[in-house]
């Protein structure tokens, strides 16, 4: 795993900090660091390096090939490299590396920007070619690595991390008040929006080309999630055996993709408990596995099911009591964000990578799963609510809706399925972990409406319209949370969280044979109805892990937010509440949200939202004009 940063102007001009730019990303690549600068001075790549596939100096980057003419700085890696390899040998291409970078070259300079689309694995690439003079980047299928870009004054810069291109003085610094709306709506800014004003992040399975004479840039999408089934042609049996060779494959890829240790990132759950079954089985040794626990915090505590589940593979396991967070560390945090993120789950994923990292540099974990295979209890919800919209009126559902704004106040369970409630199925989808809803983010940012004078955002009419409104009710909800959720949420955590330890973690259940398979060929019957959830992998859990675990219930890397809440942490949010931006966020709001909390209603994660997003905007010195 690395950083990448880059610049490239139309014309020779005052030269960009690029050295200050890579230096932000030292945490990204300890290992290692490099600077590439055409002749003309118009073009600049950096990297910094994680040694994970050979380790040795054959593999620092920017790497050039094609006698010079081709020069890559890259982020992730390619898990079918050594087939590649051996395709591009054959068609008479030579290696001096053992590098999966030497590869990506071969592959550019035979097959052109279509490269892209045989690469399997995690990647932010960019690729400068002085025979065209383009600038090429692109970003892997599930997004699990970043790229945020900025094109302006006849330049694009673009970096792994929002911190890096904020180094560079040509970077506007003032905050979007509608990616404002969507981080409170969400906490997350999704697709290519970003906070800041003039920047964009290149989307999940995207490319782009920065033609750097003409200064122009062209996009577009080189994979999409396949079409659901049309029938069921197979049994549920050949189903399970199809998904156990799949994501054994996958496992046993991202294992033998490294030249270093590699451990297991294991929650206790059915996902990381999978995936360390088929590491057990792929492994000639014992997997080493990692979890955090917190002891008396009841459902919280992974501990007792990661231990189960460590037991019957015979894994070397490691269990690190976790404590609630210090005011020292959520500043720490908020800076390694780049955009503010309001998972606090961040902090045990942090802890835990903090934890691995003395002993692995690689970890696998079992994101995706959820997304994949139904395993959110929201799904089984919506089901329901559109069974109830079959013999509820409308007038009345609408009714209720409005009620619910106005009269339950944020924190109260269920209040936002029943605002989703009084519309149609997309309206519940954009209500799904809904943080802030229209009418509270009314009143929290009324010092801002008024200021600017602005309409509001719409950040539910942008959930609702991701997926395809002719697909299944459950198909439009997996997708829309493996477009947005997932992937500017959940792997923007894991990403900032683990590279933060300079720990890079892997994902088998991303792996693109797995996601094809998941909304290409699993039925709907297969991953969620009323009742149940994640059925599929489910039935695989019952073949490969211990009886002992229980795999019904749903729990992932998380804190007990509400209960360290009561504590000193409680009051270290106060405090920076307490003094956020009086022209952005309406006090007294912020206020009544504390207040709820004390008396019981569940505010903690919107305050932790709101602690971020002021943490944050103090770190970069940010402010909307």
């Amino acid at each position: 795993m690395c950083g990448i940063v880059g610049v490239a102007r139309a014309r020779a001009g005052e030269a960009a900090p690029l050295e200050a730019m890579v230096a932000t990303l030292c945490h990204r690549g300890p290992d290692d660091t490099g600077i590439f600068q055409s002749e003309d001075r118009r073009v600049a790549l950096g990297h910094r390096r994680l040694s994970i596939i050979d380790l040795s100096a054959a593999g620092h980057q920017p790497m050039a090939g094609g006698n010079g003419d081709v020069q890559v700085a890259f982020n992730g890696e390619i898990y079918n490299y050594r087939a590649l390899r051996d395709e591009l040998a054959a068609l008479g291409h030579s290696f001096h590396s053992a590098s999966d970078t030497e590869v990506l070259i071969a592959a550019y300079l035979q097959w052109g920007f279509d490269c892209v689309e045989r690469l399997d694995g995690m990647f932010a690439i960019s690729l400068y070619d002085r025979r065209t003079q383009q600038l090429f980047l692109a970003r892997d299928r599930a997004g699990e690595k970043p790229l945020y870009y900025a094109h302006a004054g006849g330049r694009l810069a673009f970096a792994s991390e929002l911190k890096a291109l904020l180094a560079d003085p040509a970077t506007p610094r003032t905050i979007d008040p509608a990616a404002l709306e969507l981080f409170l709506a969400y906490g997350y800014v999704p697709a290519s929006m970003c906070i800041l004003r003039g920047v964009a992040k290149l989307q999940q399975g995207e490319a782009l080309v920065y033609d750097i004479d003409r200064d122009t840039i062209r996009r577009w999408t080189y994979w999409r999630l396949p079409e659901p089934p049309s029938a069921v042609d197979v049994s549920t049996e050949e189903l399970t055996d199809e998904l156990e060779r799949l994501l054994e494959a996958a496992v046993r890829r991202q294992l033998v993709a490294a030249d270093v240790p590699v451990g297991v990132l294991l929650s206790g759950g059915v996902d990381s408990s999978l995936v360390t079954a088929l590491a057990a089985r792929a492994s000639s040794t014992p997997v080493r596995t990692f979890t955090i626990s917190f002891p008396g915090s009841g459902a919280y505590d992974e501990g007792p099911f990661a231990r189960i589940v460590a037991d019957h593979f015979s894994t070397d396991h490691t269990e690190l009591p976790a404590e609630p967070v210090s005011i020292d560390l959520l500043p720490a945090l908020a800076r390694q964000f780049d955009e503010p993120l309001a998972d606090h789950s961040i902090l045990p994923t942090y802890l835990v990578s903090r934890e691995i990292r003395p002993h692995a540099r690689v970890a696998l974990g079992g994101d995706g799963g959820d997304e994949l295979f139904g395993g959110y209890d929201h799904y089984s919800w919506l089901l329901r609510m559109h069974r109830y919209r079959g013999f509820v009126p409308r007038f009345v559902r609408r009714a209720a809706a409005l009620a619910a704004s106005r009269m339950l106040r944020p924190g109260i369970g269920g209040r936002n399925h029943l605002i989703g409630f009084g519309d149609d199925d997309a309206a519940s989808i954009a209500h799904v972990n809904l943080f802030f809803d229209e009418r509270t983010r009314d009143r929290l940012l009324a010092p801002l409406r008024r200021r600017l004078g602005a309409a509001a955002a719409d950040p539910e009419a942008f959930r609702a319209s991701v997926a395809n409104p002719a697909h299944s009710l459950l198909r439009r909800a997996t997708e829309t949370d493996f477009r947005t959720t997932m992937v500017d949420g959940y792997l923007v955590k894991v990403d900032r969280a683990s590279m933060l330890a300079s720990l890079e973690v892997r994902a088998p259940f991303l792996d693109r044979s797995v996601v094809e398979f998941a909304f290409g060929r699993v039925p709907d019957s297969l991953k969620a109805n009323e009742r149940e959830r994640k059925i599929l992998p489910r039935l695989l859990a019952r073949k490969l892990l211990p009886s002992s675990l229980d795999i019904t219930r749903k729990q992932g890397f998380s804190i007990p937010l509400d209960d360290w809440f009561r504590g000193d942490t409680g009051h270290v949010f106060e405090q920076i509440l307490s003094e956020a931006d009086a022209t952005i966020f309406d006090r007294g709001t912020i206020a009544s949200l504390i207040a709820d909390q004390r008396r019981g209603r569940r505010n903690a994660g919107r305050l932790f939202a709101l602690t971020i997003f002021e943490l944050w905007r103090r770190e970069y010195r940010l402010s909307i004009p």
